[in-house]
């Protein structure tokens, strides 16, 4: 007969926070009860209560992570516009001002998307200051519950530690006692458990010791992991462009020129604190209760004033430009291929050639050359398939992102929206 349940599994992710509370269940409550069948004794008094206390946090900051919108609907008109002003034109300029001049717009969306937002294919809507999307709590790591994600796993740590601590203390106390009877000894079973109970509590703490190390020197850098993947690849891009005479080619051939620039919301390490744990009470960044920083500033970021205004972050990327059909020169000539592989041959093959015309020189300014010959530069990641990885073989999909969304040309941005920028841009 087939199996019925009482709840519909529509995917893998759905049996995420079941399988992490089953194992909160597994370490924090069955740990203690094997504790009564082995020496020195089950955990009393202060032992006994500090354990179960961190225990509890975990269980409230894992439930405000899972649960807390990472950005609620209509937050994007929220944040750009706070009916101030009564001028429909006065409104409008001000959420240019607030939004910066680099204003992007999400085709999903169909709406304007804030600096640092990213639309996640798991939420379907675009996320604000998106870190990644955790499979482990089924919802996005955003500005909105940074907070309640980072104590989650710093209570995890601290409660894995304390039973780490217990769980060696009873392992010693049965090594110390291993010449004596055995019937004077803990049952097989529970020596059995034990080994468990230390390789699953092991392997959590050093995975999420990783985890909080990496979440807490975003927090303290400001930058997601979303960031700092656009940061890497935006220096692998200005180290290829300084062997290119300063540009890559992207898609169709287009030439971009590449220039080096700085992260813009690293304002300094007790700010970035501040701001993403959205108080400067320090007390309140440890409690369980804590809060998060208000949808509200999810427009508005500071930025340290290392570049100049006109430029916006993230930087100019070859593989996120749409692809287009036309060439750059005059006496360039536009091929066809069959299949993408061809492309990729011939590509190849006029790199080759390129580099034996060139002899190791640089290409030099757009002018010294008579024909520009490049369509595409073919890029392999980590994982052997075509596109750029980080150093840990990440791509933008890995963390949740809508890859597709981010390649973006002005013919897909709504004409009025066009007109809307063209008239604050002659107001200004």
């Amino acid at each position: 007969m087939p199996l019925h349940l009482p709840f519909r599994i529509q995917s893998i992710e759905d049996l995420a926070i079941p399988a992490v509370s089953l194992l909160i269940i597994f370490l924090a409550y069955t740990s203690q009860y094997l504790f009564y069948y082995i020496e020195p004794a089950p955990l009393q008094g202060p032992e006994f209560w500090w354990f179960n206390a961190f225990v509890l946090a975990i269980w409230w900051c894992y439930e405000r992570a899972c649960s807390v919108d990472p950005g609620p609907k209509g937050w994007v008109e929220k944040v750009t516009s706070d009916g101030s002003e009564d001028e429909e034109d006065d409104i409008e300029r001000e959420r240019d001002v607030k939004l910066g001049k680099g204003i992007r717009w999400c085709k999903k969306c169909k709406a304007v998307k804030p600096p640092r937002a990213h639309h996640c294919t798991k939420c379907q809507r675009c996320i604000p200051k998106m870190d990644h999307h955790c499979p482990w709590t089924s919802n996005c790591v955003s500005h909105t519950n940074f907070p309640h994600f980072l104590r989650f796993v710093l209570y995890a740590v601290i409660s894995i530690s304390i039973l780490d601590y217990h769980l060696f203390i009873r392992a010693s106390s049965i090594w110390d006692s291993r010449d004596l009877p055995a019937y004077l000894g803990p049952p097989i079973w529970a020596m059995a458990y034990l080994l468990v109970l230390l390789i699953v509590n092991n392997f959590t703490l050093f995975t999420l010791s990783v985890l909080l190390i990496r979440a807490t020197y975003s927090l303290g850098a400001n930058t997601s992991q979303i960031e700092s993947w656009e940061i890497e690849r935006h220096e692998a891009l200005v180290e290829r462009a300084k062997k290119m005479g300063g540009y890559v080619y992207a898609n169709g051939g287009q030439r971009m020129r590449i220039e080096r620039q700085e992260f813009p919301y690293d304002i300094g390490i007790w700010n970035n604190l501040c701001q993403g744990m959205g108080t400067s009470n320090v007390l309140m960044w440890f409690m369980p209760f804590g809060g998060a920083p208000d949808i509200k500033d999810a427009a508005d970021w500071e930025v340290n004033g290392f570049e100049e205004e006109d430029k916006t972050w993230p930087p100019p990327d070859p593989d996120k430009m749409p692809r287009t059909n036309h060439t750059l020169g005059e006496s360039a000539v536009l091929r066809e291929y069959g299949s993408v592989e061809e492309e990729k041959e011939a590509f190849k093959r006029r790199q080759r050639d390129d580099y034996a015309k060139r002899n190791g020189e640089s290409r030099g300014d757009e002018g010294d050359n008579d024909e520009i010959d490049y369509e595409s530069e073919y890029e392999e990641g980590m994982d052997g398939q075509e596109g750029w990885t980080n150093s840990d073989g990440d791509r933008l999909r890995d963390y949740g992102v809508d890859e597709e969304e981010e390649v973006l040309s002005e013919d897909e941005i709504p004409l009025g929206e066009l007109l809307r920028r063209r008239k604050t841009r002659a107001h200004e």
